[in-house]
Order: structure tokens, then sequence, then C-alpha cells
């Protein structure tokens, strides 16, 4: 499950195991949640429409994000990491990270490539664990 913005896989746990994993080893390496979107919620609020379980979390690491707005101040446009936790009509659960070397990559700063390798590594490991 991979694009050329994001990586991520299929979990086999419920969707709300799977929003609870993800926070949980997002917090190992040292992200939080700063923002959590409920996607299914909002459109059925403004819209009366109906879709599965969506939310995106925009997850940050404080370190990691000091860094590049130090490097780059203007940056902030393209944090926080955002991780999407979807399920299908079929009831599988897809966790997917956005890949911070796509994104960051569009800033013309090498602390900043750097940073964005450094943050990958950390989203690949809170992959692996779920």
């Amino acid at each position: 499950m991979n694009t050329k913005y994001g990586f991520g896989k299929s979990v086999n746990v419920s969707f709300a195991q799977a929003i609870e994993r993800v926070t949980q080893e997002l917090q190992k390496e040292g992200f939080g949640i700063l923002t959590d979107i409920d996607v299914q919620a909002t459109l059925k609020e403004k819209l009366g429409e109906d879709m599965q379980p969506y939310r995106i979390l925009g997850s940050c690491n404080p370190p990691l994000a000091h860094q590049a707005l130090t490097a780059e101040p203007s940056v902030g446009l393209l944090l926080p990491c955002n991780v999407v936790v979807r399920q299908e009509d079929t009831g599988t659960v897809h966790v997917e990270f956005m890949d911070p070397q796509a994104v960051l990559n569009l800033v013309d700063n090498p602390a900043v490539h750097a940073l964005a390798e450094e943050v990958r590594e950390h989203l690949e490991r809170v992959l692996a664990a779920l």
C-alpha cells in the first residue's frame, strides 16, 4: 500500500483498535496527536452523507518539528505528519502515513531533507509495529 505521497498497510484489528494501536506506537517514537479529524462524522453532519469510518490523525514529534521550523520557518505549511485510519466496506482497516520525504522534499533545504528521512524512519517503525 504505497503511493507517491504515502505508505501503509492493512491491519487485522478493528477500526477502534487500529486508532489505539497507531496512537500508542506513535507515542513510542516521540509523536503526539495534535489533531483528530473524524471525516465520517463531519461528512454526515455537514452533507448528510454516510461513509465508512475514516479518521485523519495529525501527528507531531516536537523536537523534530522544532528542528524543521528552525531550519525553514515556512515548513509549517507541510506539517503535521498525517496518518489516515480508514475502513473499507469489506471491514478491512488500513493505516496509511504521509511520506515526509515526498512532502518535505518540496523544500529546497538539505537540513529539512535530512529531517524528512529521519521522520520517515520513525514512521516506518510505527508501521512495522502494527
